[in-house]
């Protein structure tokens, strides 16, 4: 049972973290190499804002939205 923990840890370790532990080395060399990860996530998180922000415009130009003032009995 120990030997299927320790192939679990090997698995992990050896194989699945080695590209982790190239960045890691890289960040002493280059560090906006080594953040490739961080900065495509930013870049999509850019064009998915942009685009929401379009779409709000899109349906604000059209009328679409509600906005009347009543529109909870509570107000």
């Amino acid at each position: 049972m120990k030997d299927f923990f320790y192939a679990i840890q090997d698995l992990f370790v050896n194989v699945l973290l080695k590209p982790l532990d190239a960045l890691k080395d890289l960040e002493l060399e280059n560090w906006f190499s080594a953040n490739i990860f961080n900065w495509i996530f930013m870049a999509i998180g850019v064009v998915a804002f942009v685009y929401w922000m379009l779409q709000l415009k899109k349906h604000s130009d059209n009328g679409e939205e509600n906005k009347s003032i009543t529109s909870h009995s509570y107000i």
